[in-house]
């Protein structure tokens, strides 16, 4: 599939603002970490351990994700926008759960035989989920993640965005026809 997160890419070697015909969108976070030089550029300002961090993290990714954007480096704003939908996920997993796992323990684990959702993701997906925090709706890391929730929404909305998304999926994703 043309928009499918290629991982044979090698991360460690790779430009990919020198080279973004090799980025692919993915699905969700997908190559949050490994595509250079944005991981080098933005994961010293993710932060979410306090609503006061997320809110620093949020509002200084979103700023590179606007500086991005009027360069026309659409890579670095999907990265930038990825970077802020994992500033809600994980902020959200440990307001969920304050010791960061989901899944208790035990014996069941996934297989590649199991339907999706077990064929893909943490082995432990098949275990049972762990009881969710009573505070979890307002505990200081489901702020942080709400702050995360408002400048991912707005980016994923931003017009800009929205636009370089489509020329770079018309640019690098359809093959030309012959003329």
């Amino acid at each position: 599939m043309p928009n499918s997160f290629d991982y044979t890419i090698d991360f460690e070697h790779t430009d990919f603002r020198k080279h973004p015909h090799l980025y692919r969108i993915g699905v969700g976070e997908q190559g949050v970490l490994l595509v250079e030089p944005y991981k080098s550029e933005l994961l010293p300002h993710w932060r979410f351990r306090t609503e006061a961090e997320a809110r620093h993290s949020a509002e200084t990714i979103y700023e590179l994700f606007e500086k991005y954007l009027l360069h026309h480096d659409f890579v670095g704003a999907d990265m930038a926008r990825k970077y802020l939908q994992m500033g809600f996920t994980r902020a959200r997993r440990y307001a969920n759960h304050p010791q960061g796992r989901k899944y208790a323990k035990g014996t069941l684990g996934a297989t590649k035989d199991q339907p999706y959702p077990y064929s893909a993701g943490s082995k432990n997906k098949a275990n049972a989920i762990l009881p969710q925090a009573e505070d979890a709706t307002t505990n200081e890391k489901a702020r942080a993640a709400q702050v995360f929730k408002k400048y991912w929404d707005q980016a994923r909305a931003h017009p800009e965005y929205q636009q370089q998304k489509l020329a770079f999926k018309e640019k690098y994703y359809h093959k030309k026809s012959p003329e």
